[in-house]
């Protein structure tokens, strides 16, 4: 802790504290429920020097986080519904993974009836998805099991990303309630889910899996222009303006350069396409298309090359 202005401050190693505070912050009934908290969260955790390693273990992340909060009867199909995102997430990026269902660690709290029931409620939901899983004995939080989604990347290695964490002790520690169908107080059921979990080894995971050759739609520029000489640069200027109206990210290369050394400085910066404009594309108004990983594609019709950009990204294609 440390005090500013006469006020004490902490780091937070966690969001939860805050979600239930927020749920605590007015009144619920049961007609609330589910209700889904999301956050962006923060976090500070004092890793060892010798485990910090690039972005995939660092001691200030930000982590996707959100508290679901449930009556019993929903455990069931909020699980499937985090499930369903987690797999929509990763298959966006072409990710394979597999589901890992840790159980109660010997320093834990709460009743072995809630543990149960929450392990229970896990493999329920795993079992209806049809979802095959590993079991992890003890490696669970110490309020309750977890689901873990272990992604593989190109190389083969695995990476701990998103948790899906069944939590009946808490929400009764922080002494949540809503008011249920039958006028009577009831205690709710709490989910912590992540989908990335940090973000910041997401992306590491990421430049990892596709050694910083992005899809198109992931790519930081999505296309470069490159005039082979001064008298090109405004008709590549023109070619950026129009790319930027289909919302493709795009700059033009206008150095004083020889057009082989910006086509190879691009491939470097595995740049997805780089548009050469010389006097013939001027002329007839179109641009040479070349691609980082199938070369020369030839002409095209800026049209149609605008086309093809926006369908690529709004397909999210993989290549």
């Amino acid at each position: 802790t440390t005090v500013i202005d006469d006020v004490p401050f902490a780091l937070k190693p966690m969001n939860c504290p805050g979600g239930m505070l927020v749920y605590k912050s007015q009144p619920h009934s049961y007609r609330d429920l589910p209700l889904r908290v999301g956050e962006l969260g923060i976090v500070h955790r004092h890793e060892l020097s010798g485990a910090l390693h690039g972005l995939f273990r660092v001691r200030c992340f930000t982590q996707d986080d959100a508290h679901i909060f449930m009556t019993r009867e929903q455990i069931p199909d909020e699980i499937a519904g985090v499930v369903h995102l987690i797999n929509q997430v990763y298959s966006k990026f072409g990710f394979d993974y597999f589901v890992e269902l840790s159980t109660r660690p010997a320093d834990s709290m709460g009743s072995d009836e809630d543990w149960e029931d929450a392990t229970n409620g896990l493999k329920t939901a795993l079992e209806k998805l049809g979802m095959p899983y590993i079991v992890n004995e003890g490696d669970g939080a110490f309020y309750g099991p977890k689901l873990d989604f272990h992604i593989e990347d190109s190389l083969g290695r695995t990476w701990q990303c998103g948790t899906i964490q069944l939590d009946f002790q808490l929400p009764e520690r922080f002494n949540l309630e809503y008011t249920g169908a039958d006028g009577e107080k009831h205690c709710p059921v709490m989910i912590h889910r992540v989908v990335f979990g940090s973000v910041e080894r997401f992306i590491g995971v990421l430049i990892e899996h596709f050694a910083g050759a992005f899809p198109l739609w992931l790519s930081p520029v999505q296309a470069v222009v490159l005039p082979i000489a001064d008298r090109h640069a405004d008709r590549a200027h023109e070619i950026e303006a129009e790319l930027k109206k289909y919302g493709i990210r795009v700059k033009v290369d206008d150095r004083s350069e020889k057009i082989g050394y910006k086509i190879r400085e691009a491939q470097l910066q595995k740049t997805p396409y780089m548009l050469v404009v010389g006097d013939k594309e001027v002329e007839d108004g179109t641009v040479s298309v070349r691609h980082r990983g199938e070369g020369d594609i030839g002409s095209m019709e800026l049209s149609s090359l605008c086309d093809r950009l926006a369908d690529e990204i709004k397909t999210k294609a993989i290549k």
